[in-house]
């Protein structure tokens, strides 16, 4: 059987598929679980264009792999042909232990265990079941093999995974703010002392790229739309989670309704724990199928959670630079107890604060690192003479007030 195969994809064109394993894993159920699982999230209730999913970006990001080996090999860099499977498989399946909606709900339905642990757990599995032949691969991708810039290609502040991800949400999201030079970065890579380095001549491509990321983070992933819904999301999910711990009878899957009654910790997860076989069958649809059920809940506070996720009515969102002051808070809650004749506990669901915060680059850990023709290796954060990358590395903070849209007038109305 020809595993070669060639399929199109819409940001690069037509891609072939590098390996035989390659195939297999993609047709694995842990893998094609991802179709049902959105890249952005709920991010489409801002920008409709955004239903791409996991599945894609882990295809796409494959394919620019692909594409850095050959340019590193062509500059005489060591890549076996073991090591060029082997982070290829660790760049497909880097994302595998995502959850529904992905960041969205990563605290909130799954608790205890983050994605990239249970990435790690599922990737142990497919060891087992692949007799052994994805050991090199996650070892590259724990960062316990010597060649530090595999790695690097797979994980880090210039990896592949961003490339595509970038490239990939502008593209769908239709916010050209986000174009990246995804191609010449690739071809300004190289290899200095074991360490992924990018060719001077290529720094205004990561001036760009660093700029694109931080505009990409506030105009889409923290637009203060999309933080909305996600926040109301998990207060959803919450919500169902106290009452099925209470042993109240929620509509939904079976594995919803698992992980819905029951908390776990990282150490639960085993790549043949009962745990680990209830989370391959979660994704999206799981999540808004129960969601659409909940909206008749008995539970009036679900209900009314669950209407303004399926009916599209959703908090309003304030952002400010300092934290919203206790008096305006309590101010909309007490609307909220009356508006909605709930108690003030449960007000907590619909008005609440929080915050977020973004840095487009970090000066620890694994440093973007320019390559002079001399030799010399400098960090990007010294390196640029067009921006102050020091100025963007600081995170910046943001806080949030969402509370229902009916409940703002009312408040200016008694104001």
């Amino acid at each position: 059987m020809n595993k070669r195969k060639i399929f199109n994809d819409p940001v690069y064109g037509f891609v072939t598929i590098p390996y035989d394993i390659i195939y297999d894993l993609i047709e694995h159920p842990f893998f094609q679980r991802m179709r049902r699982i959105k890249q952005l999230g709920l991010t489409d209730y801002v920008y409709p264009g955004a239903l791409h999913t996991r599945f894609s970006h882990a295809l796409g990001a494959l394919h620019l792999m692909t594409q850095a080996i050959d340019v590193l090999r062509s500059k005489g860099a060591d890549i076996t042909e073991d090591e060029a499977e082997a982070v290829t498989i660790a760049i497909l399946l880097h994302d595998i232990g995502h959850g529904p909606h992905s960041h969205a709900l990563e605290k909130y339905l799954v608790t205890g265990a983050t994605h990239e642990h249970l990435s790690r757990v599922m990737m142990d599995r497919l060891n087992e079941e692949f007799n052994g032949r994805l050991e090199l691969a996650i070892r590259i991708f724990r960062n316990e093999y010597h060649k530090t810039f595999l790695n690097q290609l797979v994980a880090s502040q210039l990896d592949v995974d961003r490339l595509d991800y970038l490239n990939r949400d502008n593209f769908f999201t239709g916010v050209n703010e986000g174009v990246i030079g995804y191609d010449r970065i690739i071809k300004m890579m190289d290899v200095q002392e074991g360490r992924l380095v990018i060719e001077a001549k290529g720094i205004y491509s990561i001036e760009k790229f660093i700029i694109a990321r931080r505009l990409m983070y506030w105009q889409v992933y923290l637009h203060k739309t999309v933080l909305g819904v996600e926040q109301l999301l998990s207060k959803i999910i919450s919500r169902a989670k106290a009452l099925a711990e209470q042993g109240v009878a929620l509509e939904g899957t079976p594995a919803l309704k698992y992980f819905l009654a029951h908390r776990f910790n990282a150490d639960d997860f085993k790549p043949y724990s009962k745990m680990l076989d209830q989370f391959a069958k979660l994704d999206d649809t799981d999540v808004m199928a129960a969601i659409k059920s909940w909206t008749h809940s008995s539970d009036k506070v679900l209900a009314i959670l669950a209407s303004k996720i399926v009916d599209r009515h959703l908090l309003h969102v304030t952002l400010h630079s300092e934290p919203f002051s206790q008096n305006k808070l309590e101010a909309y809650k007490e609307q909220a107890v009356n508006y909605y004749n709930i108690s003030y506990q449960d007000a907590d669901a619909l008005v609440f604060t929080g915050s977020t915060s973004n840095s487009a680059y970090s000066t620890t850990g694994s440093k973007i690192n320019i390559l002079y023709k001399d030799g010399r290796v400098q960090d990007i954060a010294d390196a640029s003479d067009q921006l102050n990358i020091s100025v963007l590395a600081k995170p910046v903070v943001k806080y949030f007030l969402c509370v229902p849209k009916v409940l703002c007038r009312q408040y200016e109305e008694v104001k």
